[in-house]
């Protein structure tokens, strides 16, 4: 066999073998998953009490992030939208206005206009966001979780 075809198959077996790779290790994970919450199942048809998650403190964490509106996750995603588009709108306008007629600068400004704009709508919808302090303590790692007291004491 010629050691240039050889040289075309390496790379399609290596990305063909990691994708059903991937697919098997999902598939693997799904099947654990599953059977962990048949035992729970399980317990709690014959009447025992079943052991908390495996990660109490970041499934506590995680109740809480659920809890609270999601206020101020949005802001930074705008920003960096617009940032981001505004970037790609003055990239567009440079490589238009270099490769493209140089008496033909309007459609460089047009194009790659348009999305500079965008990008700073963007970016200004992101200053006008509202900031949403959380009223909850989040433990950190190593932190007990915030559980309330016993309602006898």
């Amino acid at each position: 066999m010629d050691p240039g075809v050889i040289g075309v198959f390496i790379p399609i077996v290596a990305i063909v073998g990691g994708i059903a790779l991937a697919i098997i290790k999902t598939m693997a994970k799904t099947r654990i998953r599953e059977l962990q919450i048949r035992e729970r199942i399980a317990m709690i048809e014959k009447g025992l009490v079943p052991p908390p998650e495996v990660d109490p403190v970041g499934f506590d964490r995680a109740m809480n992030q659920h809890e609270r509106n999601d206020w101020t996750s949005r802001a930074p995603r705008h920003r960096r939208a617009g940032i981001t588009l505004m970037g790609v709108g003055f990239g567009l306008m440079v490589l238009i206005g270099f490769a493209g007629d140089h008496e033909d600068l309007g459609s460089a400004i047009g194009v790659g206009g348009f999305l500079a704009v965008l990008g700073a709508a963007f970016l200004i919808n992101s200053f006008f966001e509202l900031r949403h302090q959380p009223t909850t303590f989040e433990p950190g790692p190593g932190q007990p979780p915030n559980v309330p007291p016993p309602l006898g004491s």
